[in-house]
């Protein structure tokens, strides 16, 4: 096995031994020391790693014990061998099917074989380093196998929680729920409502003290709970039976239909690599997104591969249900503060030793609240948020036929049904591509809707010859693709146009729309994009931060440099010479660099929002909010609230101050914009946003209360006097972020100053009026620039939170 370890296992393994945690003393050989983040979250996965692979086992049939050699083995060897250090891996409700099926088609001892012969399987993959090409599975069809695999766990286990048995498949599953229903099992039934209510309410406890409570996981109160009850009651239920490790079953030859057997490796080698892919990229981003987080390391797919594979061949061989990565378990490891592998590791030890002391305690737990607690789990595969996804990228159709075919004809089978589908919308996506033609004002337009490829050249052309000799044509691209077929159909009939007399303009609808040729079809740049960006550029209001933000091809090396706009040299190409309407000449930097945004605007962003504008002007401004922020030149309002014209109605100041009515400042324009907000654009919504590394804050924290304000500057700061009182106050509580503590005294300040000006606005007459009935709402903001991290602040009685704004809080 160590002769195919892909590399970054090796540079790994040599990264952790070569920067040790601590210096050995007396020239001893290092100690193994584990970080007290990393014991914590063991425990706490652990702790909810414990029930649920008691419900796996028992919702594939396999015996229960199989269910916890699978954690111990996940944690141990996946945990040591993965190339992904905080993904915590072990029996995954993904699986449930697929093994169940095997149980049944084949018995134990063949799954746990099938179980050895996919890890190796996946080992072999690991060598061929092809973990990459897994991610190219759409996420329509994991997410569609997904939900129909958490479909069957539930209506399978539903059978368990009114106290019967499951059948084999779905469809036979729904046909005898009615019978099951009529002879329901009262006691089972009530396990199992205690168990889903309480996996329901703990995390939603509130107060102090629900925060301190919520550490506990909700999986382990529900079951700890439910078996209390049942055993307090003394209900006659059955419960979690653990036979003695003497008569464990371990694997067995394979036997049965060759082909057969060898569906059944290859579906769980996809199904376990897949997932435990997808999971470590996941783990990725949520390691990254922790506050404090600073650089983290990519997890090594191959080595991930790696470590799956072993693990599978060991869980198999001892008896184990399949290991795959399992996103509870390494959503608990990162959200619980896990550093190394160290955390998962633990996780396996303490799995190993519950197994051997808990065993009296663990045949308490009655088997209706283990099914409760599995059910749960496999609604929770269904997403709304992934059906929501799906659906605004037209996918739902790979979604929902992968998805039946997994409940319907099994795993393997929808996801082959999935894979046909995806590839033919792709098809279809590919080949619908409509060209129209129309005259306005005597300019020729020429609409493509849709991708251009080699398939669409001849009704491209026919448009394109509808245009008369010498007309003046526009071209509008509407796609993100053009092949090399296309790409020259259309640069030829535009040579021989413009040759004629003829005009052309080509313009792309969007921002960022790719070619698949570099250059211009017309001067220099590709459509949609900028001078020296390929097209491939999706901020171009932003000329001087795009240079170096945007990716693009990286230049030959007997290439001339790109230009640089910010020092005013002038995009040429050797073909159509410099940009048209460039006014460089005799200005001076900052002006060029003002001239060129407005000609780009006027080139290339007017043509796309006139119409919207058009209608703004027709209609008057109705905007929604009024946003408060500080003139910091970082803070880019429309770019972090993602909105566009007639959105806003914007104040911006430095500091982000509000002075209270009847201050003496000798400027009224804040009170001004948010009385005209209020009473006459009738906002529903008044936003402070702060910032970090604020240099009014900062200017205040050095300032001396008792000089006196001898410039502007001065005199408009003492307006957040306020709030350095309600900072140095030590009887009032600081305001604070989720997760992390405030990195210095500016940061608090800025935090502080949000709140405080939030009170400078109640105390406004209109805003005051507008709050007691009820038509404004009042929000704290505060945007960590480095970050690119927004935080809104959440005001309780107790304290106020600013909690970290993510993705998933718009799906909920």
């Amino acid at each position: 096995m160590s002769a195919c370890v892909p590399a970054g296992a090796t540079e790994s393994a040599h990264t952790e031994r070569a920067h040790p945690p601590h210096s050995p003393p007396h020239g001893r050989g290092p100690r193994f020391r584990v970080a007290g983040a990393d014991l914590s979250a063991a425990v706490a996965v652990f702790l909810i790693a414990l029930p649920l692979s008691l419900g796996i086992a028992l919702a594939t049939g396999a015996p229960l014990q199989a269910g916890l050699v699978a954690a111990a083995v996940g944690g141990l060897v996946a945990g040591r061998l993965g190339g992904s250090p905080l993904q915590v891996s072990g029996p995954a409700a993904g699986l449930t099917v697929v093994t169940a099926d095997l149980i049944h088609q084949y018995g134990w001892r063949v799954t746990c074989a099938v179980t050895v012969l996919a890890g190796l399987v996946q080992l072999g993959l690991s060598c061929l380093r092809v973990a990459r090409g897994a991610l190219a599975v759409s996420p329509a069809i994991v997410h569609g196998m997904l939900a129909g695999i958490g479909v069957t766990i539930a209506v399978a286990q539903a059978h368990i929680v009114l106290g019967g048995e499951p059948q084999s498949s779905v469809p036979d599953n729904l046909q005898a729920l009615p019978a099951q229903l009529a002879r329901l099992d009262p006691a089972a039934l009530a396990v199992s409502v205690l168990t889903l209510a309480a996996l329901l309410l703990w995390p939603r406890l509130p107060g102090r003290a629900g925060r301190v409570l919520r550490r506990v996981p909700a999986a382990l109160v529900a079951v700890a709970g439910a078996t209390a009850v049942a055993a307090a009651a003394g209900l006659v239920l059955p419960v979690v039976d653990l036979p003695s490790w003497r008569s464990h079953a371990l694997a067995g030859l394979p036997e049965g239909p060759v082909l057969g057997l060898a569906a059944a490796v290859l579906t769980t080698a996809l199904v376990c690599s897949v997932q435990s892919l997808l999971g470590a990229v996941a783990v990725d981003k949520l390691a990254s997104a922790r506050p404090g987080a600073g650089h983290v390391v990519r997890s090594d797919l191959d080595r991930e591969l790696l470590g799956q594979g072993a693990a599978n061949v060991v869980s198999g061989a001892l008896g184990g249900l399949p290991v795959a990565g399992v996103a509870v378990r390494s959503t608990a490891n990162v959200h619980a503060g896990a550093v190394s592998r160290n955390s998962t590791m633990i996780h396996g030890l303490l799995v190993v030793a519950a197994t051997l002391l808990l065993v009296p305690l663990l045949e308490l737990i009655p088997l209706a609240s283990l099914a409760t607690l599995v059910m749960a789990v496999g609604l929770r595969m269904v997403s709304l948020h992934h059906i929501r996804t799906v659906t605004r990228h037209r996918e739902v159709l790979v979604y929902a036929v992968t998805a039946l075919g997994v409940i319907c004809l099994g795993v393997l089978e929808g996801v082959v049904l999935g894979i046909a589908v995806a590839v033919g919308v792709a098809l279809h996506r590919l080949t619908r591509t409509r060209i129209t033609h129309k005259e306005e004002g005597g300019v020729h337009h020429v609409h493509v809707r849709g991708q251009l490829t080699f398939l669409a050249v001849p009704r491209l052309s026919r448009a394109l010859h509808l245009v008369p000799q010498g007309a003046d044509a526009v071209v509008a691209l509407d796609g993100s693709f053009m092949d090399h077929a296309a790409y020259e159909t259309l640069q030829d009939w535009q040579g021989t146009h413009t040759a004629r007399g003829g005009t052309v303009e080509i313009t792309g609808r969007r921002t960022g729309v790719r070619i698949a040729e570099p250059g211009d079809l017309a001067s220099g740049h590709a459509p949609g994009g900028e001078p020296g960006t390929h097209g491939d550029c999706r901020c171009r209001p932003w000329t001087a931060w795009r240079n170096h933000q945007c990716d693009r091809p990286s230049p030959a090396p007997d290439a001339e440099p790109l230009p640089d706009e910010a020092s005013g040299s002038v995009a040429t190409d050797p073909r159509t010479g410099p940009e048209p309407d460039a006014p460089v000449r005799g200005r001076t930097p900052g002006g060029i660099q003002l001239v060129r945004g407005l000609s780009t605007f006027q080139r290339r962003t007017a043509p796309l929002v006139r119409g919207e504008l058009a209608r703004l002007a027709r209609e008057g401004q109705r905007p929604s909010q009024l946003f408060l922020t500080c003139a910091d030149s970082r803070v880019v309002t429309s770019m972090i609230t993602s909105s566009g014209p007639g959105d806003l109605f914007v104040v911006r100041n430095v500091g982000n101050l509000v002075p209270p009515p009847g201050a003496e400042s000798g400027d009224d324009s804040v009170a001004a914009a948010i009385e005209y907000a209020v009473d006459v654009l009738a906002v529903r919504s008044i936003t402070v946003c702060g910032h970090s590394g604020c240099g009014a804050m900062q200017a205040l924290l050095d300032s001396r209360p008792a000089s006196p304000a001898a410039t502007p500057l001065a005199r408009w700061l003492r307006h957040g006097g306020p709030s350095l009182e309600r900072l140095r106050d030590t009887g009032a509580p600081a305001p604070r972020l989720a997760g992390r503590a405030p990195a210095d005294d500016v940061e608090q300040l800025c935090l502080t100053n949000v709140v405080q000006q939030l009170e400078h606005l109640r105390a406004h007459e209109s805003v005051a009026r507008a709050l007691k009935e009820g038509r404004l709402e009042l929000h704290g903001v505060y945007f960590h620039v480095g970050e690119a991290q927004a935080y809104l602040l959440a005001e309780q009685e107790e304290d106020r939170v600013f909690d970290r704004v993510r993705d998933v809080d718009l799906a909920v």
